[in-house]
């Protein structure tokens, strides 16, 4: 085995080499990181691996506008193990065809969970959460959605309790998997 073959199937992240979204090779980490082995992955859309259809094509519009620009994307996702457990996921692509983004990428896949662990949000919490993590004031948030500061404060109060938070900077940083 070649030594480019061996740091790529034995580096310490999880990494991926992707032609239009599909799975071509994974290493053994990111088959570890994912609950199957290597070979399961080969051919295999990267949709199995998201929590519904919706982050799937969410993520390739916002993906493929980053990829575009820079040639690279990166960010943190919840992702789906094969098993069906969710997980935060620190994700970061490189293009390997500019013209075509996603036509041929190498991306590097990086497990949070320990430092950040999934809680299930409602839509309306997710949307405080975001705005929350923006900046923005219960006011601010309130116009934005289309209901009052009060009822913000609420959803907030439900996050700050599912987050054992005790102020919104305590919030904002578990939310984000920043240390405070």
């Amino acid at each position: 085995m070649d030594l480019d073959r061996i740091a790529f199937e034995y580096a310490p992240i999880g990494l991926a080499l992707t032609e239009n979204r599909v799975l071509r090779r994974v290493n053994q980490m990111f088959a570890e990181m994912f609950v199957a082995k290597t070979d399961y992955f080969e051919n295999r859309s990267l949709r199995e691996l998201y929590p519904t259809q919706d982050d799937f094509d969410r993520i390739a519009v916002v993906g493929v506008q980053g990829m575009r620009e820079s040639g690279r994307y990166d960010d943190e996702r919840i992702m789906r193990r094969i098993d069906g457990d969710l997980f935060w996921c620190r994700v970061r692509g490189q293009s390997l065809t500019p013209d075509d983004p996603f036509q041929r990428a190498i991306w590097s896949f990086s497990d949070l969970s320990e430092t950040r662990p999934v809680v299930k949000m409602t839509k309306r919490e997710k949307d405080v959460a975001a705005l929350t993590c923006k900046g923005l004031t219960s006011k601010e948030i309130g116009r934005e959605l289309g209901v009052s500061h009060r009822t913000v404060e609420i959803y907030r109060a439900r996050l700050m309790k599912k987050y054992d938070a005790r102020k919104t900077a305590e919030l904002v940083s578990k939310l984000s998997g920043m240390p405070i």
